[in-house]
């Protein structure tokens, strides 16, 4: 599933695509058919991202929210644009661009309270200026939930998946199976700071980079990863591996339904 940094710069691609003009809607796939109809012709207005939920701001009609999930997919290219095929949710168009929606967990049509309602549910987000922390640790310090599982929860903190997770962790060493209410102040303060700038970075670059200057294969003489998640990490999908910084063997468990890689070694300050 594409995390929070993923859609955040789909939102910008859109913006900078179609915003502020005229588009042409349509649901090839046809089960936004009678929204799409609705929509096309309308002005984008307004582009809006929080967590792994993107929203598409027509003028006075509403927005379109979308969550890709585990199969959606988005895909931009020039104009002209090819038939689409019948697995497209939503295609937006203008005589310069087009993209395609397939797969999506959710693409709806909704008004503003419906939208609000969805921000309500959500934790805060890395990536939104003005996002308040402070929301988030007030669910985190008072949790016996480990902090692995808390990081994972979008009612907690928005746009954290399964490689920030296990990347911040391992940054601010800290024992994944710690509870929540075991976590300092300080040690959240500094989760949330790293979490933004690396997320911020993963916008700019389309894809996750977590190791430290120090840490880079050109730095320590070893071979570049290579996985199609692409971008240099410290434990993520690196079970059985030996750690960069201590050489113990990464270890991995499900956690929270999810597959969670850390280090037993630099990982196990108290």
């Amino acid at each position: 599933m594409p995390e929070g940094h993923t859609i955040h710069r789909l939102a910008a691609d859109h913006r900078e695509r179609f915003g502020g003009r005229s588009v042409r809607v349509t649901s090839p796939q046809g089960k936004f058919a009678d929204s799409a109809a609705l929509l096309d012709g309308g002005v984008l207005e307004d582009v809006d991202a929080h967590g792994k939920h993107l929203f598409l701001g027509f003028e006075g009609l509403g927005w379109v929210h979308i969550h890709l999930g585990l199969f959606g997919k988005v895909n931009f290219g020039d104009a002209p644009a090819p038939p689409p095929t019948d697995t497209v949710r939503l295609r937006l168009a203008n005589p310069e661009s087009y993209v395609d929606l397939r797969g999506p967990t959710a693409c709806a049509l909704l008004t503003d309270a419906e939208k609000q309602a969805i921000h309500d549910r959500l934790g805060p987000d890395p990536l939104r200026a003005g996002d308040d922390p402070d929301r988030a640790w007030r669910r985190i310090t008072g949790s016996r939930t480990t902090v692995a599982a808390l990081l994972m929860d979008q009612k907690v903190i928005a746009g954290v998946g399964n490689v920030y997770r296990a990347e911040v962790l391992f940054r601010h060493g800290i024992d994944p199976y710690r509870a929540g209410r075991d976590l300092s102040r300080r040690e959240w303060d500094a989760i949330w700071t790293d979490l933004a700038e690396l997320m911020r970075e993963g916008v700019r670059l389309n894809r996750i980079d977590t190791v430290r200057p120090e840490h880079t294969p050109e730095a320590m003489g070893r071979p570049p990863r290579v996985d199609d998640h692409g971008g240099e990490v410290y434990v993520y999908r690196r079970a059985n591996l030996p750690c960069h910084i201590c050489a113990t063997e990464i270890r991995t468990a499900d956690l929270a339904a999810r597959n969670l890689f850390w280090c037993p070694t630099c990982q196990d300050r108290p």
